[in-house]
């Protein structure tokens, strides 16, 4: 397993757009995929995107367009735009290392993002 930390969340309004941040321990960072979750209140966690080390990006249905996706190998670090921000969007946000497709093993401690209308 690696430790991953995330940053970068916080509270906007509603339109405005954020860039979380998940930095991960250790080497052979651009061998694994990586990928981001979201857990808003009440609700079960859900997948919103993923990367592989080949830099493809794969989204929920329901966050294409306004979710990007990206990794950066020299800083150890995935991203995760997001743009024209809606108060459904109000979740924690989690990073996560994919180890085999759809299998998970590392998970961040998360962010929140909170989203006033």
């Amino acid at each position: 397993q690696v430790q991953l930390v995330e940053s970068g969340g916080g509270l906007v309004q509603a339109g405005g757009s954020l860039r979380l941040s998940c930095t991960a321990s250790g080497r052979q960072f651009s061998t694994y995929g990586m990928g981001w979750f979201r857990q808003a209140p009440g609700k079960e966690r859900e997948f919103v995107a993923r990367i592989r080390s080949s830099g493809n990006t794969y989204y929920a249905d329901s966050m294409k367009g306004r979710f990007t996706i990206s990794r950066d190998n020299a800083k150890n670090t995935v991203y995760l735009q997001i743009n024209s921000l809606k108060p459904e969007d109000t979740a924690v946000y989690y990073c996560a290392r994919e180890i085999r497709y759809d299998l998970w093993d590392s998970w961040g401690q998360g962010t929140q993002v909170t989203v006033s209308s």
